[in-house]
């Protein structure tokens, strides 16, 4: 059980009583948030009802039942018989007040209001209907994290296409191993991108991609860097030159109507294919935004991401809010480390969203915002666990009088079952708490709950944005494997985490990298969080390997520059880790490593290294952002 000295940062009464969430809250008659949390997940129905009403969702029609096979997790049913169009509530406005921010690392900026937003996705709507793009059809970008992306997403939405992304730092091989599962007809493609000032060509990939993948059927190239190449496809420049502004017509399509295909990591074979349904998106991202996150009407919404991972369909959802987002395309430290607090200024953004490497590799830096973040209510970081120290930092160094938000959930979901939370104290290292109508709890091994102590997140209750299916999988076998096999009729996250004495969650990493010495289980987040204290050492990556008959850590650290891992350091570190945690902490081994292997979301893959020192083979090398690191790992074999 954790338990610290005090809160980091708790809100003012006056942030309290104005906030969406108490205002929730007093709207359906809750006095606290305890007893709200308890109600939304004892009444289900009643409270997605009410989110419902409170967010103001635009549909045709809405369901007089809320819930359908309640106790059922496979079968459960939101709003049964509710019609609506996504794309519709996110361009319920056309006035002239601002709906994008663009910024890049080449410190180029552009804007698009309300009104031009909502005329050019009718324009690329036009288009794909004269190419008879159907409801059900696949369009998939290939794109930076630009308006366009955003727009022809929106065109899709628009008249039941359902849209898939992934960014361009995808290899080309990579993005066929996922676009051609799912056989989209429309491809979108810009002719290249930046990343820390050096520039990429996409189109020499397209000749490639459209032979591997025969249902496309339509290319357009979005000419981001305007490198004048010639090539056969459509412009989307020359779709708004011919293409006219006009009257949506939003096809109405049932709540459940698929929306999104996201893809899995890939790191142990080929990437699944995750369909999410528009309804459940939508009414968990407007929860979470409103109520959560407390984005108002005016708001400026950034978070830095790229179209090939979820927060990218977050983000765009706060349209529906009528907040604007704010994004921003390449490196996050390009030119400059204080880039991004620079646009935060200029733009006045209130809700700051990145990951937890970013902000530890800020702390690490010492860095210290000189900008001024009077604006920024909310600074919120996800993609691994948040340390405590960098919690403090945040604080320290950021901004003093700022809520921040340590928030999880996936792909698996597109959303959170644990974020912030308005009304409460920050406490340092932890997430605040389950998100309302999500019923978290923490089993053991044997399936049983704890109150507190460390164990499995699962979910026991249907919630909205539960996956409709992966594709072309047969009797959802591969769905139900994923999810349910562990436990009966139970939501198995994946995740090892604890809950706290102040009712919140510490994640320690993911349940298949947890290691197992001795035959206690400790999570990596554990060893990351002493380790990384350590002046020397910028990361760490930690594995367990069978040595005569036992599970020994191995662990690898990324030195600073110039640096060389020597007795006294090693020595060091071990005393740290003794020193905070338990001697069972301690790895056997440790090894100075110049790269650490990620993902394409930037999260560590412990288990692809895990393989490698077991010498099994890697299924999915195009998985990771930096394969090309693995080639140093082979040498710490023990045979």
């Amino acid at each position: 059980m954790v338990k610290k000295d005090g809160p980091l940062w708790s809100p003012s009464d006056f942030k309290i009583q104005n906030s969406l969430l108490k205002r929730f809250m007093n709207s359906v008659g809750q006095k606290n948030y305890d007893d709200l949390y308890q109600w939304s997940i004892t009444s289900p129905d009643s409270f997605w009802n009410e989110v419902w009403n409170f967010c103001g969702i635009t549909a045709s029609s809405k369901s007089i039942l809320s819930l359908k096979n309640p106790n059922d997790m496979q079968k459960a049913e939101f709003f049964p018989n509710a019609t609506l169009n996504y794309a519709e509530n996110l361009l319920k406005r056309r006035d002239d007040a601002i709906a994008i921010y663009f910024y890049n690392e080449n410190q180029q900026k552009h804007h698009l209001t309300y009104a031009q937003l909502y005329d050019q996705v009718s324009q690329i709507v036009a288009q794909f209907q004269k190419w008879d793009i159907e409801s059900g059809d696949i369009v998939a970008g290939y794109l930076p994290n630009l308006a366009e992306t955003v727009i022809a997403m929106l065109a899709a939405a628009s008249i039941g296409a359902i849209w898939t992304s992934c960014s361009p730092d995808f290899g080309t091989k990579s993005l066929i191993d996922r676009f051609s599962q799912v056989k989209p007809k429309v491809l979108l493609v810009a002719d290249g991108y930046t990343y820390q000032g050096k520039t990429f060509n996409c189109l020499e990939r397209v000749p490639e991609i459209l032979e591997a993948i025969s249902s496309i059927k339509h290319t357009i190239v979005v000419p981001y860097l305007d490198m004048k190449e010639t090539h056969p496809h459509t412009d989307w420049k020359e779709i708004l030159k011919f293409q006219k502004p006009a009257d949506i017509e939003f096809k109405q399509f049932p709540f459940n109507h698929p929306l999104f295909i996201l893809y899995s990591s890939g790191t142990t074979g080929i990437p699944k294919c995750i369909a999410h349904g528009a309804g459940g998106t939508l009414l968990q991202h407007l929860k979470e935004h409103q109520l959560h996150c407390d984005i108002k009407p005016g708001d400026k919404v950034f978070y830095y991401t790229t179209c090939g991972w979820m927060m990218w369909n977050w983000l765009v959802s706060a349209l529906a809010s009528d907040a604007s987002i704010v994004l921003y395309e390449g490196s996050p430290t390009h030119p400059t480390l204080d880039h991004l607090f620079q646009i935060a200024q200029e733009v006045e953004i209130t809700l700051f969203g990145t990951s937890a490497k970013y902000l530890s590799a800020l702390e690490k830096a010492e860095f210290k915002t000189s900008q001024n973040l009077s604006s920024l209510k909310t600074i919120a970081s996800t993609g691994s666990p948040l340390a405590n120290e960098t919690f403090e930092y945040v604080y320290k160094s950021i901004k003093q009088d700022v809520h921040l938000a340590s928030i999880s959930g996936g792909t698996d979901i597109i959303s959170c079952f644990m974020l912030g939370n308005p009304l409460l104290p920050v406490w340092p290292g932890q997430l605040q708490g389950a998100g309302l109508g999500m019923k978290i709890e923490v089993f053991d091994d044997e399936g049983k709950p704890l109150n507190y102590g460390q164990g499995e997140l699962v979910c026991t209750a249907p919630f909205p944005s539960r996956p409709l299916w992966f594709w072309n999988d047969e009797g959802d076998q591969k769905y139900f494997n994923t999810y349910f096999n562990r436990y009966p009729n139970v939501w198995h996250h994946g995740d090892f985490i604890e809950r706290t004495l102040e009712n919140g969650f510490i994640i320690y990493g993911r349940s298949d990298a947890t290691l197992n010495p001795g035959g206690v289980r400790i999570g990596t987040a554990e060893i990351y969080r002493q380790v990384e204290q350590v002046y020397e050492v910028l990361e760490s990556l930690a594995v367990g390997q069978q040595i005569k008959g036992d599970e020994h850590i191995i662990l690898f650290v990324h030195l600073r520059q110039n640096l060389h891992l020597t007795e006294e350091l090693s020595d060091r570190i071990k005393k740290q880790i003794r020193t905070n945690t338990t001697p069972r902490h301690v790895p056997s081994y440790i090894y100075q490593i110049q790269d650490l292997p990620r993902t394409k979301n930037g999260k560590l893959s412990e288990i692809v290294v895990r393989q490698i020192l077991s010498q099994q083979p890697i299924k999915n090398l195009d998985a990771l952002a930096n394969p090309e690191c693995l080639e140093q790992f082979k040498k710490f074999i023990i045979y």
